[in-house]
This record gives structure tokens, sequence and C-alpha cells, in this order.
């Protein structure tokens, strides 16, 4: 089960906020203005093997960018819309 704790406490009682990770393996979500700023836990859990075919899922579940990100895709598409073709000829090119 995650815990949540807040940064003030994180930061008082890092040392204790570490152990409870390193030996128990407990998890912790840091809370920073009511709102949850980060989770931290085992590195175990994070250093897991991926594979590319989880590729896909991972890119799904990245948070939205929003406004700017979609301008950004289409300034993107746009540019590449545009490009000269490549000579398949030249490896080079």
């Amino acid at each position: 089960m995650i815990q949540t704790i807040t940064v003030t406490d994180a930061v008082r009682n890092f040392s204790e906020l570490l152990n409870s990770i390193r030996y128990r393996g407990e998890q912790y979500t840091i809370m920073k203005g009511g709102k949850p700023a980060a989770t931290i836990g085992p590195a175990a859990g994070f250093m897991k093997e991926r594979k590319l075919s989880d590729l896909k899922e991972i890119v799904r579940n990245l948070p939205h960018l929003g406004e700017d990100g979609d301008a950004f895709a289409r300034d993107i598409s746009q540019a590449i819309a545009v490009q000269p073709p490549v000579s398949e000829d030249n490896p080079w090119a």
C-alpha cells in the first residue's frame, strides 16, 4: 500500500523515509500543496526490464501535453510534409 507524506515531512525525516523504503519495501506519494508531486519506492520496482512491445502502452499512458503539445505536433507534421524527397540512389542523402 502506498502511503502519503508531505514534502515537509519527507525532508525532515528523509533518512527514516529511505530506510523504510529500503528495508521494508514501503512506497510513498509525496504531496506538495495538497497535490501528488512524486512517488518514491524501492529501486527494484522501478528498474524492471521493459520490452519494445510495451512502448505503445507506455506512450499511451504518458500525460497529455495540452494545446501546446498539439500545436507542436502539427508544426512537426507540416515540416515533414514540405521536406524534399530523399534520393534512393544516394545513401548519404
